[in-house]
């Protein structure tokens, strides 16, 4: 069994957020790698990963970083295979903020997908989406994934008939 995904981040710790992808990933049953690179500490070595990930099956790429996040950036100029960034709230971050603009900011022609901050879930979400385009079986899966989300919701609100309050007064949804 070969990787479809890839999933790298910056130092190991962000796997803390990164596992959320990769648990999402390992729920749908689609194979993925974890590696940590550092696109300043080691970026000769993230050049070659990134080169060669389309020799090696990967269809696409997660890439979470912090702090000034290069991490995705660097990965989609060197790969064909789409990028989708993490921006990931770390001890060196800016509330956050230089990790999103680090990703979201991207020159024309070297597109990152971006997600929210901290959002590796939906990186995982987002990647089997991709893969479902040609792949009926895992698109099967996920149309179930995403009924099961709006059946929460429905009950959730149905459990809410069971909150009383004295002026609180139970709408159904619809059309009056």
């Amino acid at each position: 069994m070969k990787a479809k995904v890839s999933i790298v981040m910056g130092s190991v710790s962000d796997l803390k957020i990164m596992e959320n992808a990769a648990r999402f990933l390992n729920e749908m049953n689609v194979p993925f790698e974890i590696n940590a690179l550092s696109a300043h500490r080691v970026p000769l070595q993230v050049a070659e990963y990134a080169g060669g990930l389309e020799s090696r099956g990967v269809k696409v790429v997660i890439a979470g970083a912090g702090g000034a996040a290069h991490l995705p950036g660097v990965i989609a100029a060197v790969t064909p295979v789409p990028v989708i960034g993490v921006p990931i709230k770390s001890s060196n971050s800016i509330d956050g903020w230089d990790s999103v603009l680090s990703i979201l900011q991207m020159p024309a022609g070297i597109p990152v997908a971006t997600v929210a901050l901290d959002g590796a879930h939906n990186a995982g979400i987002l990647a089997v989406q991709i893969l479902a385009l040609s792949d009926e079986e895992l698109m099967c899966k996920f149309k179930k994934y995403k009924s099961g989300l709006a059946q929460k919701v429905l009950k959730a609100n149905e459990d809410l008939k069971d909150v009383k309050y004295e002026f609180k007064i139970d709408r159904q949804f619809g059309y009056e």
